[in-house]
């Protein structure tokens, strides 16, 4: 049985998660082969790599685009993947959440970076080496390490 005058309810609390959420992060190179690194609140102020959702009906690579000009105003060009992880309700996260981050290697010829201010408050070039110096989310010291250990910035300009 119904009735006409009942209306849908609508739920206030925050919807539960389902399935693990894939991300996509841009380690990014500038032309004197330093690497572009953000600080987030929502990793609790330390260091970490511009990106975010893959949405409906968007590449991967796309999403990193798109992404990257959003937080903190680049173009880059993507030039591969680096590194694939999961965070399983990672305790450096503000929010109990499942993630698969997919982070890419990209370059941009320009560093005039315009934060959006919501995602990310701070920001810092360094060159790849020094940045291990810096607080760092444990994802983002992995995709370092995987950058590192594939030797791109041994060549000059960081590989560009």
């Amino acid at each position: 049985m119904t009735y006409s005058n009942q209306q849908p309810s609508i739920s206030t609390a925050p919807a539960k998660q389902v399935f693990p959420e894939p991300t996509v992060g841009a380690l990014i190179v500038n032309q004197q082969g330093k690497i572009l690194l953000a600080r987030s609140h929502k990793w609790f102020d330390k260091y970490t790599l511009p990106g975010g959702h893959i949405e409906v009906g968007e590449s991967m690579a796309d999403a990193v685009r798109r992404e990257v000009k959003e937080e903190v105003g680049l173009d880059v060009e993507v030039v591969e993947m680096l590194l694939a992880q999961e965070a399983i309700f990672a305790p450096e996260f503000y929010k109990k959440k499942h993630f698969i981050f997919i982070d890419f290697y990209c370059k941009s010829k320009d560093q005039q970076v315009k934060l959006d201010q919501n995602e990310i408050q701070d920001y810092t070039w360094v060159y790849p080496g020094a940045a291990y110096n810096l607080k760092l989310d444990s994802f983002t010291r992995k995709t370092l390490d995987r950058y590192l250990k594939r030797g791109y910035s041994s060549s000059p300009s960081g590989g560009l």
